[in-house]
């Protein structure tokens, strides 16, 4: 499979969902996280059955952090000479990738990937929710979803390209957001795209490895 092929079809989210995001963009990750724990429990669980031999659950997890804090890099590159016509598939892409490092994580230290609360907690490490029984209660219809009421009241109901990409934005970082139009230039956006891409996925990383690897918020050991 030709390298540009591969790559697509690592980060790329899948055409059903993305028609789903552009319908309903003020619940973007929780579409993206529910379509997530859809593609990825399968080969999350096919993968620590294949690759843990010789791993603990803490070795294993951040094999699945490195490979996928380097995906977000490339995918950042090779999105962001786009500029801004492909920005907002970027930000997008950029999700999709974060939330199968999650899954890898979870699965590596034992959690069961096709849990109903795997994509709950996926959105509470995003933090667009304060905690995963929230994030459930509003993938099961039971609560208000929180980014619908924080988009609805300072952005209003536009859902053309330009809004998408400030909805997508939100939830992927200080990081992102403080620099994000650097994104707007070709050539000089691609890196930037890339340097931020992997840094958010590092930030999401440690909080994914210190709360699946059972040593509690914001303490997870220092990664390269």
């Amino acid at each position: 499979m030709p390298p540009g092929t591969e790559l697509q079809r690592q980060v790329e989210v899948p055409d059903p969902v993305w028609r789903r995001i552009l319908a309903e963009p003020e619940r973007a990750p929780e579409l993206i996280a529910l379509a997530a724990s859809e593609r990825f429990h399968g080969p999350a669980a096919r993968w620590v059955q294949v690759a843990g031999a010789g791993h603990t659950g803490h070795s294993l997890a951040r094999e699945a952090y490195k490979k996928n804090v380097r995906l977000s890099r490339v995918e950042g590159f090779a999105l962001g000479f786009g500029g801004i016509v492909t920005s907002a598939g970027n930000l997008a892409g950029l999700l999709w990738i974060q939330a199968r490092m999650v899954f890898y994580i979870a699965a590596a230290h034992g959690y069961d990937p096709a849990h109903p609360m795997r994509p709950a907690e996926l959105l509470a490490l995003w933090e667009v929710y304060e905690t995963p029984a929230a994030a459930r209660e509003s993938l099961d219809g039971m609560g208000p979803s929180m980014a619908q009421t924080m988009i609805e009241s300072k952005l209003g109901g536009s859902r053309d390209q330009t809004q998408l990409r400030a909805r997508l934005v939100r939830y992927i970082g200080k990081r992102v957001a403080k620099r994000y139009a650097g994104r707007l230039i070709p050539l000089v956006g691609a890196p930037i795209s890339a340097v931020q891409n992997g840094g958010s996925t590092k930030e999401l990383g440690k909080r994914a490895l210190a709360y699946y690897g059972g040593d509690g918020p914001g303490t997870a050991q220092p990664l390269p």
